[in-house]
């Protein structure tokens, strides 16, 4: 694999042998747990090509595929421009939702591109075999199992806070200019994450990161300076594994991003996040003897610090610790009986 390491980013160049298929790339370059940017993965895609011409272009090409079902869209108010985020009391946010038809939509962008003083507008997590069946077909890119849905961001100018996935996150620009912000997994404590069940969509954001107070939120400097910052022009792809902190702000007029959710390292059906939840609920609030205890037992069964839990054990005594892919459903299963008390 040919790269350039900046810190802890990857530069891949567009034509690395580790872009062929998705095998190659999740065996290169996701098992490494680093982020990667790709200049001009998506350049050659039907999408990329309408938008170059201009923005109204891109938007009408995604109305080629649309259907007549009517998706989540927010409202901003122009003092925020574009900052989709909480209010000061942390009791709600700064924007609308509501349903509206994509045309009405895009004609909405459209009206607000060029006027500051105007609302901003902004469609995200578009799910396109959903709303643009067809889409995903004419715009594949072959790093991506063919079986994971894209999905489209568009919208006037925005900034979305800084917040994590729980899935391998590809996000490939279409039109527009995409800056990422990047935080590692363990810049976590300094980032003064919010709550975890009121969140703009889904996971939970940086409640410091938007304004960079460093005076209320004293240890996000030492965020700040762990930051790595990536702009995208149009083509421009950006790998994250799970977890990495990312601040997204789109700067044009009218912006299109298509990205890729998925697992690529899954043994199994159940998510990593939901057994995060689950330790929670059971451990966080007990006893801080007791908590540790079981941080050495989740380090030493789990985490796998000094190797496997049983390798003083002879392999074909190992039980359904011997190989978890084996184990896997008779684990499970005991997981399911103990929640339901049985």
């Amino acid at each position: 694999m040919t790269v350039r390491a900046r810190s802890e980013l990857i530069e891949l160049a567009p034509d690395d042998a580790s872009l062929l298929s998705a095998g190659a790339f999740r065996e290169e370059v996701i098992e490494l747990g680093r982020p990667a940017v790709i200049r001009g993965l998506g350049a050659a895609l039907p999408a990329t090509r309408a938008a170059s011409t201009a923005p109204s272009a891109a938007l009408d090409y995604l109305l080629e595929f649309a259907n007549d079902r009517k998706p989540q869209v927010f409202c901003g108010d122009p003092v925020n421009a574009g900052h989709y985020f909480y209010t000061d009391d942390l009791s709600g946010f700064n924007f609308t939702r509501s349903e509206m038809a994509l045309a009405d939509a895009f004609a909405q962008m459209l009206a607000h591109a060029d006027n500051p003083s105007a609302p901003t507008t902004y469609i995200g997590s578009l799910v396109a075999p959903a709303y643009l069946p067809g889409f995903a077909e004419a715009n594949h890119i072959a790093i991506v199992p063919r079986s994971v849905e894209p999905r489209l961001w568009i919208g006037n100018p925005s900034t979305a806070a800084a917040h994590y996935d729980a899935y391998e996150n590809l996000a490939c620009v279409i039109a527009g200019e995409r800056t990422f912000t990047l935080y590692p997994p363990d810049a976590i404590g300094d980032l003064y994450v919010g709550p975890i069940d009121n969140t703009m969509a889904g996971q939970p954001a940086s409640l410091a990161a938007p304004n960079g107070d460093t005076a209320r939120y004293p240890r996000f400097a030492a965020a700040q300076a762990r930051a790595i910052t990536v702009t995208l022009s149009p083509g421009d792809a950006l790998f994250l594994p799970k977890l990495w902190w990312h601040q997204v702000e789109a700067k044009a007029p009218v912006n299109v991003m298509l990205n890729y959710w998925w697992d690529a390292t899954a043994t199994g059906p159940d998510a990593p996040s939901l057994a995060l939840l689950h330790a929670m609920i059971a451990i966080a609030e007990r006893p801080e003897a007791e908590r540790m205890a079981f941080r050495a037992f989740f380090d030493h069964y789990v985490f796998r610090t000094e190797g496997h839990p049983l390798a003083h054990v002879p392999e074909d005594r190992r039980g359904v610790l011997g190989d978890l892919r084996a184990g896997y459903g008779q684990i499970r299963a005991m997981l399911v009986r103990a929640l339901r008390g049985h």
